[in-house]
């Protein structure tokens, strides 16, 4: 079984030793692979759908990891008690739904040392939620994987406080470390905002002036990023 570019990242953000609890599972590589390699002692691999669990417990079962790796059937968070994990991740969903996870799981908010999150879509959101509930984003990374764009953070309860729009939406320690994958997604995504801004020329409608004020402003958003990371010394 190997991991993919995404994945890898994902479970490099676990710390070693930790009890996990993977939600949204899947095929439950992440905590197969983790306790395989010895880096975690146990895990939960926890999913909403009886399938994808189903597929999980029976990659568990190749791996004879039956003892240490337990397939739970849980919308969420809600099935975890207190105590049973260290470390929670959350990925391969979009920001929604892994805000919509973290404020039903607030019985487990104490118990848990990190979460590991890796929401696909909204992360100015979910980054606005964590802020605003009394967590803070330790590290952050990026990651390419098959053409898309993949950012994963290991946060714990804690307080932070970001200053502006382009630090929500592509991160304040990604902006600081000058990550080239941000970087790269920058150029990237300047490149396509400014294409479909040129599609917009000579259209008069309400609807084109709307967009066209809404993609001058992601753009704004990512100069100032761009210009943050210049005004850092290497």
């Amino acid at each position: 079984m190997k991991l993919s570019k995404r994945l890898e990242l994902v479970a490099s953000f676990v710390p070693e030793g930790s009890r996990i609890a993977d939600v949204g599972t899947d095929h439950g590589y992440i905590p197969i692979e983790l306790v395989k390699r010895g880096l975690c002692p146990s895990a939960v691999a926890m999913d909403i759908g009886k399938g994808p669990l189903e597929r999980a417990r029976e990659h568990i079962r190749e791996q004879g990891l039956e003892e240490k790796i337990e397939a739970r059937l849980s919308d969420g968070l809600s099935a975890l008690k207190p105590g049973e994990a260290d470390t929670v991740v959350i990925a391969g969903m979009g920001g929604e739904l892994v805000i919509h996870i973290l404020e039903a799981g607030r019985h487990m908010w104490e118990s848990v040392k990190e979460f590991v999150l890796s929401p696909q879509s909204e992360l100015d959101k979910v980054r606005k939620y964590l802020e605003e509930n009394g967590f803070a984003i330790q590290k952050e990374a990026m990651v390419v994987d098959e053409g898309k764009y993949y950012t994963v953070m290991l946060v714990k309860r804690g307080v932070m406080q970001y200053g502006s729009q382009a630090e929500y939406q592509y991160g304040r320690l990604l902006i600081q470390g000058k990550d080239p994958v941000l970087s790269a997604f920058l150029k990237k995504e300047s490149e396509r905002l400014r294409g479909i801004l040129t599609g917009l020329e000579g259209q008069d409608t309400e609807g084109a002036a709307a967009a066209r004020i809404d993609l001058k402003e992601q753009l704004s958003w990512i100069q100032e990023a761009y210009m943050q990371m210049e005004s850092i010394p290497n």
